[in-house]
């Protein structure tokens, strides 16, 4: 048995070699459409009134203290080294019964460990300090 398929002669139909885009305009339709319904819903949050921050430079007081703490975790109280975080404590709990109380500036090197300036920033709280603050270099411009 044979079977007759047409012969070259007969006109041959030539191949479409373009890629067929339908389905693919048809899925990003549907993304788009997916997309706009769920953007509305994404973005509701509660009504809050922010705080407005600026960032000041810091008014330097005589009574402020400044506290260093350097790459390796030493902590210094202005030029002199702080042997513990005890002794750290002590110091801060006679400052913190003065009227007005001083604030406490914390100043840590860009490579100290955050637990460092961590246990200073404890010490604070443990001996009744209220205002803590750090002390930081603005970014170069163009950053």
């Amino acid at each position: 048995m044979s079977m007759n398929v047409g012969s070259a002669e007969e006109g041959e139909e030539s191949f479409n070699s373009t890629i067929n885009t339908t389905p693919l305009v048809d899925v990003m339709l549907v993304l788009l459409i997916i997309f706009l319904i769920t953007i509305p819903v994404v973005t509701q949050s509660i009504a809050l009134q922010l705080p407005k921050e600026r960032n000041l430079p810091t008014q330097t007081k005589p009574e402020n203290i400044v506290i260093a703490v350097n790459r390796e975790g030493d902590i210094h109280w202005g030029m002199q080294p702080v042997p513990s975080i005890e002794a750290l404590v002590d110091r801060l709990k006679v400052e913190a019964v003065k009227e007005p109380q001083p604030e406490v500036h914390i100043r840590g090197d860009l490579q100290v460990r955050y637990e460092a300036v961590g246990r200073v920033v404890v010490a604070c709280q443990r001996a009744g300090i209220a205002k803590v603050g750090f002390i930081t270099e603005p970014p170069a411009r163009g950053q």
